[in-house]
């Protein structure tokens, strides 16, 4: 019996033929992975931009609120005041600040914080490390040490100033001792450790939780090990811990330096005024000087080009000398 031959449409469907559905499924293939590698190529083109899109906004408020200020601020420090007001003075203001006593005094204060920065980083590492080993009532502790970060400078000048009295609590337990009356706050040469001391129990709470949360990511493994080993506290806090929590002990060290060379004019207003003889001036309070009281606004400018070199110079030192403690430990 005869088989007819299949209708054209049946033959075009049939597998391995040309035209009808096969070559539309293709072209269909071909289209969607085009696109496909038109996604792939615009992708990581894509990553590479949303880093920069993510940090755009900070970088931008940095710069207005931060660059751009101290631009402006040291370029005015080459004008004059009073009679002199907007021209220019070269660096007649530089030359005045260095020949003033009062800003030499307050840069030798500025050193003297420096030589006492180890003890105030040291105060709030070991204290973290003692509440980090778990000591008795270590959760109370926590608490009481980052209370005074919470005052005011204001107040916290105001209770130390009644504490600190010649006829204060703290004279009359030295005088119940057989110790002498200590004049705290108007003995030239006691007053600035005073200050530098009340201040550094007014913010140590804060360093003390930027330590424990370095402490979290220390491993816990290598102080079990080093204690099995033998090893007394010193010697763990000195091998093991000091080398794992470098970088937080970089971050302290610049941010206590930081707040002491520009967070303390509240204490100094409320406590010394600058006083005894001028012996508790920082730069900041001597730029409040010069702005608030005298009206030397362009001088005012040039202390704080020198304050922010200041800052800037010894919190690279600072980093730099860390680091190379860290490669040697």
């Amino acid at each position: 019996m005869p088989i007819a031959n299949p209708p054209p449409s049946a033959r075009s469907a049939e597998p391995g033929r040309t035209g009808g559905a096969a070559p539309s499924g293709q072209g269909v293939r071909r289209s969607g992975s085009g696109r496909d590698q038109r996604r792939a190529v615009g992708r990581p083109r894509a990553d590479r931009l949303a880093p920069y899109v993510l940090v755009a906004p900070a970088v931008l408020v940095i710069v207005v609120l931060r660059l751009w200020p101290l631009l402006l601020g040291a370029n005015f420090s080459f004008t004059g005041d009073g009679q002199r007001n907007g021209t220019t003075v070269g660096l007649d203001n530089y030359l005045e600040l260095f020949r003033d006593p009062l800003f030499r005094g307050a840069l030798r204060n500025v050193g003297l914080l420096v030589l006492i920065l180890p003890v105030a980083v040291a105060i709030p590492g070991l204290l973290a490390t003692f509440i980090h080993l778990r000591v008795p009532g270590h959760r109370l502790y926590r608490s009481v040490y980052f209370f005074p970060a919470v005052l005011s400078p204001v107040i916290v000048g105001a209770i130390f100033n009644l504490l600190l009295a010649f006829d204060g609590p703290l004279n009359a337990v030295l005088g119940a001792v057989g110790i002498g009356p200590v004049d705290w706050l108007g003995d030239p040469d006691v007053a600035m450790f005073t200050v530098v001391g009340v201040h550094v129990w007014a913010t140590f709470g804060m360093a003390l939780v930027v330590f424990l949360a370095g402490f979290a990511t220390l491993d816990a493994t290598l102080v079990e090990a080093a204690r099995v080993d033998g090893a007394s506290l010193p010697q763990i806090i000195w091998h093991v811990i000091a080398p794992s929590l470098i970088r937080t002990i970089q971050f302290v060290f610049v941010t206590t330096m930081i707040g002491m060379l520009t967070s303390m004019f509240g204490l100094l207003y409320v406590m010394t005024s600058g006083g005894p003889e001028g012996s508790t001036y920082l730069p900041e309070y001597y730029i409040w000087v010069q702005q608030g009281q005298l009206n030397r606004p362009a001088l005012a400018s040039a202390a704080s080009t020198v304050l922010f070199l200041i800052m800037l110079v010894v919190g690279l030192l600072q980093i730099s000398l860390l680091r190379r403690a860290g490669r040697e430990a």
